[in-house]
């Protein structure tokens, strides 16, 4: 990788010597004699490429702590749980030097509460260019693996495609969403990449992180939010361990999943099943002020409180929680500002 970036970055000083020859002769002399010095310079301070060009080098991959947290309690609504697995699971992994596997984490709860919102925010406390970083892969069930048909040229491809990435940068980071709309069996043949392996062929996986998205599982936390709220209790008092474990039984056995009957459940690879809250009416309030804020324009409470009122939410007669979340947020605000 260090070389790579050396000779790319040596290419454009040569290529840049080339034109200029071709265009203007007489300035030849003078292009070369800059390029000699660039190049003795750089010999001399041969850091100054990794500015130029993304690399697999602490100039452009570095974990912000600090920025993540702020980033959690400041941007997430309503979602304790997870905002405390998601902090202390990527802090953890991301200080050790030695990791025995991959961070693997997968994360659950109805559309609109947060879940793509978090690992864009993981990412953007990683890598520098965030979710646009050529080490972090983004794939979509239906836009990915639309074909039932073709499963076996997707799992190849898979594999090839983490193992190629993996070689280039071992903190490379892969983000599969719509996990529940994955056909059974694909996910398994990444298994191998985030067992228990010092390296696969040459390749060490150790150090990547496997994010999974999905809806799969969301009835579950519903009926464990709406038994907190009929017992008068307060929705922070819900923890993973009320949780985790009924989440992970329910993904494995739901037959519509990617995880059905998975080998990464069975055999326990993954880190964290991290659960999401349905969304109750103060956390849209809160979405609509932010979006309202980040479109510009002044937050104004009362025009966020009529678009929130709009909403549909269950149960139906107790309004308790959103059934879209802050998800439609964005596009219906703008039809009340």
């Amino acid at each position: 990788m260090r070389l790579r970036c050396r000779l790319l970055f040596a290419g454009c000083v040569w290529w840049s010597v080339s034109i200029t020859a071709a265009i203007e002769p007489i300035s030849t002399s003078i292009a070369v004699g800059m390029a000699a010095a660039l190049t003795g310079f750089l010999a001399r301070y041969q850091n100054v490429f990794y500015y130029f060009q993304e690399c697999c080098r602490p100039e452009w991959i570095s974990y912000n702590k600090t920025g993540l947290k702020n980033d959690l309690n400041t941007k997430l609504y309503g979602q304790h749980v997870a905002s405390e697995v998601i902090l202390k699971a990527v802090t953890g992994f991301m200080n050790n030097e030695n990791p025995k596997k991959p961070l693997v984490l997968s994360l659950h709860g109805w559309t609109g509460t947060g879940k793509n919102f978090v690992s864009q925010l993981i990412a953007e406390n990683i890598y520098q260019k965030g979710m646009t970083s050529n080490f972090v892969h983004l794939f979509t069930a239906t836009a990915h693996f639309p074909h039932e048909a073709h499963i076996d040229n997707y799992k190849t491809q898979l594999q090839e495609w983490i193992r190629g990435n993996v070689s280039i940068c071992p903190r490379s980071m892969f983000i599969f969403d719509e996990m529940d709309k994955m056909h059974p069996g694909l996910i398994d043949s990444i298994k191998p990449y985030l067992d228990f392996y010092d390296n696969l062929n040459g390749v060490s996986y150790r150090k990547a992180i496997f994010i999974f998205l999905s809806n799969a599982g969301g009835e579950k936390i519903v009926e464990v939010a709406l038994n907190f709220w009929r017992d008068g209790r307060e929705r922070e008092e819900i923890h993973l361990k009320d949780l985790e474990t009924a989440l992970s039984l329910s993904v494995f056995n739901n037959k519509n999943s990617g995880f059905w009957h998975t080998s990464l459940i069975d055999k326990n690879l993954v880190d964290f099943f991290v659960p999401f809250l349905p969304l109750e009416y103060k956390h849209v309030i809160q979405c609509g002020l932010a979006e309202m804020v980040s479109k510009g324009h002044a937050p104004d409470k009362e025009v966020v409180e009529i678009m929130a009122h709009d909403l549909n939410y269950f149960p139906k007669e107790e309004r308790v929680f959103s059934m879209q979340g802050c998800k439609i947020i964005p596009a219906r605000l703008d039809f009340y500002i």
